[in-house]
């Protein structure tokens, strides 16, 4: 038991390294070959921070642990919009300027819709995994499309100050290839430890890909939120949440579907998929523009989703012990 916790937290160190280094990586590649900053942003960027969920989610659909792998997908839907965004707003309230983000938020509710009912007859086919991929090829499209219309949009300058512009090539391939490889070895260690937990424990591995494994491999998402807000880059810090989870529904829910398709625990649909659903239009009403509101996430507002994340953390723990 001991060795499975310390695999875990080695495998979420791993992870957060990993997942650094490949997004200043491949982003420094992207930035040598003339991509604008809001296009790395959008794409790179959003795909970089969910990277640890994906190869997590592909190493657990492999090693027979699809629970785990759909758990750490809506899990980390949740931590990322309840935690990461209520405690950076409790660090320093957000205010949304760009016209990009609005353009997504409500993509990443019709999203959702979807995958909902793809799921809806309680499992995931290699069918539905193979759509819910295809979905993600065809948002990536339309993000480079959106980044190449949107010149005037703020985060254009945010992510124009924090991607790398004056990076040897030799040395973002080498950053790329060393961070993609630390992801490897970080998520297969931590699904070993992960399981192990589990199984000591006896609880599901669905509960321990909502708990656990979703907070840890959000990890890169609260860096980035936080460190953007507090350097004033408030429309980075909630574009990095909403970007993660378009990926985490289509990529990290995709994989498990090809890899591993079969049933799922009904509570998915019961519990999680709800509470999921309900963040997100509470997260699009607190941050889109209304006439007489701007759209921001106050410290109140934060209060209130950090408060939701541990309400339903501690509703996963007592009925996990019943």
């Amino acid at each position: 038991m001991t060795l499975a916790f310390i695999a875990l937290i080695i495998g979420f160190a791993l992870l957060t390294w990993g997942a650094d280094r490949f997004v200043i990586g491949s982003a420094a590649i992207a930035r040598n070959l003339g991509v604008s900053p809001l296009i790395i942003g959008l794409t790179i960027v959003g795909f970089g921070t969910s990277a640890p969920e994906m190869l997590v989610s592909a190493m657990a659909a492999w090693e027979d642990n699809a629970g785990l792998a759909i758990g750490n997908a809506i899990g980390s839907n949740i931590t990322n919009i309840a935690l990461i965004l209520g405690a950076t707003a409790l660090i320093a309230p957000l205010q949304v300027q760009s016209t990009t983000l609005r353009r997504e938020m409500p993509v990443l509710l019709f999203t959702m819709i979807v995958a909902l009912g793809l799921m809806w007859d309680g499992g995931l086919s290699r069918w539905d995994g193979g759509i819910l991929l295809a979905g993600l090829g065809l948002m990536l499209v339309w993000l480079v499309a959106l980044g190449s219309r949107e010149r005037r949009d703020p985060m254009q300058a945010e992510y124009d100050a924090e991607i790398p512009s004056q990076m040897p090539m030799l040395k973002a391939l080498f950053w790329f290839a060393l961070g993609l490889t630390v992801l490897v070895a970080g998520s297969r260690v931590l699904v070993w430890g992960a399981v192990t937990i589990a199984q000591a424990f006896g609880v599901s591995d669905l509960i321990i890909g909502l708990t656990i494994v979703a907070l840890g491999t959000s990890l890169p998402e609260l860096a980035v939120s936080v460190m953007s807000a507090m350097k004033g880059e408030h429309d980075i810090a909630i574009g990095n949440v909403i970007g993660s989870n378009m990926f985490n529904l289509l990529g990290v829910l995709g994989l498990p579907g090809l890899i591993a398709p079969g049933m799922f625990a009904p509570e998915v649909l019961t519990r999680d998929f709800p509470m999921m659903i309900g963040l997100t239009i509470v997260l699009i009403v607190m941050a889109y523009s209304f006439k007489d509101r701007p759209g921001r996430i106050n410290r109140i507002e934060g209060s209130a989703l950090v408060a939701a994340y541990l309400g339903y953390q501690a509703y996963l723990y007592v009925t996990s012990l019943t």
